[in-house]
């Protein structure tokens, strides 16, 4: 799976599936996506490759106190990926960057406590008030690949 931003200077490929896809609906995802929601694919920082140009890290404020770090085209400035508390092990890739994003539909809907009101939620996909434990949700393919990357 290839992704891009914009105008095409960073070019991206995904070396396997996502560990799991995140819609979330905090305010803080809201303001920053100028959106009612970001939806991410977190995937292994290595399992990210570099096609083209090189993404520019901007430092930002998170609600955590933890800051995150958004990769961004440097010259039409979309934002492409995430992480989160320094830890560069995991990438928060923003799903609508990718060629095909309805490959990757939400596994999961979090902070759904400050979701906008006329947002629909679907039947059959979990939803959260706020966060949620990974070893209670995620696939034991999942799970297991985040054994290995954080032991």
């Amino acid at each position: 799976m290839e992704g891009r931003c914009t105008c095409g200077g960073v070019r991206f490929r995904l070396a396997s599936g996502p560990l799991f896809v995140h819609c979330c609906h905090c305010r803080w995802c809201q303001r920053e996506t100028g959106s009612a929601f970001a939806l991410n694919a977190l995937i292994e920082a290595d399992r990210v490759m570099l096609l083209e140009g090189a993404p520019e890290l901007v430092l930002t404020p998170s609600q955590s106190g933890k800051g995150q770090t958004i990769a961004r085209c440097p010259s039409c400035r979309i934002a492409l990926w995430s992480t989160y508390g320094g830890s560069q092990l995991v990438r928060f890739v923003r799903v609508a960057t990718l060629e095909e994003p309805q490959r990757f539909p939400p596994d999961i809907h979090i902070y759904t406590s400050s979701k906008l009101p006329w947002v629909a939620l679907p039947a059959g996909t979990p939803a959260v008030p706020e966060y949620y434990r990974s070893s209670e949700v995620w696939p034991a393919d999942a799970l297991a690949r985040r054994r290995a990357l954080f032991g």
